[in-house]
């Protein structure tokens, strides 16, 4: 029996979409579970590369009020009130050490850092949760990169919006304390258009 046209046409379109599948599925793996910790830096920093993962900009309907109220540490081992942050914009990035999708995304916050850091509205925390215990292996971890960022790490009880279930999480809150955007996964915020969605909150 002959194959019916309409088979032949499905597979033609299936052979032709399948790379694509395959691309979404990882995609989909990486940016919305975070559970690509073995995934290496070259692939990753590729699929930063396509645009794919570009951090968005759009603010929710209804912006969640954060709450500022507990302390971190920063890497000379110093106590800070996070409400000193009040009134400014706070890029909010939590990661961790061993977390291969957080470790891909860090160049382009640094590169981003770096292109703001004199905007006194602006505030980063890239905020570690590794254990307590692995203080040290963060210090040495950020100095090895030679990351520019404000690294910290918690002091005691962090809020429900920050005990998220998968990492890399980041938060941006505005100077009214409302969270107006959250990505979870691999994302690239070294964009344009991010950069001015900082500076417009």
């Amino acid at each position: 029996m002959k194959n019916l046209p309409g088979k032949e046409n499905l597979l033609k379109i299936w052979r032709t979409i399948r790379p694509w599948v395959t691309f979404a599925a990882l995609f989909l793996l990486l940016r919305f579970t975070g559970a690509l910790s073995g995934i290496s830096f070259v692939t990753g920093s590729a699929l930063l590369k396509t645009g794919a993962l570009d951090a968005r900009t759009e603010a929710p309907a209804v912006a969640k009020t954060f709450d500022y109220d507990f302390k971190v540490r920063d890497l000379h081992g110093n106590i800070i009130d996070f409400n000193q942050f009040k009134g400014k914009t706070i890029f909010l990035n939590l990661w961790a050490t061993w977390c291969g999708p957080c470790r891909v995304e860090m160049p382009a916050i640094d590169e981003l850092y770096k292109k703001m850091k004199d905007n006194d509205k602006v505030v980063f925390v890239m905020l570690s949760l590794d254990k307590s215990e692995h203080f040290s292996k963060v210090v040495n971890f950020v100095n090895d990169k030679g990351y520019s960022f404000p690294v910290f790490v918690p002091s005691g009880y962090l809020p429900k919006p920050l005990q998220v279930p998968s990492i890399p999480t980041t938060l941006v809150v505005n100077a009214e304390g409302k969270i107006v955007t959250k990505e979870t996964g691999t994302t690239n915020f070294d964009t344009p258009k991010f950069k001015k969605f900082l500076e417009t909150l």
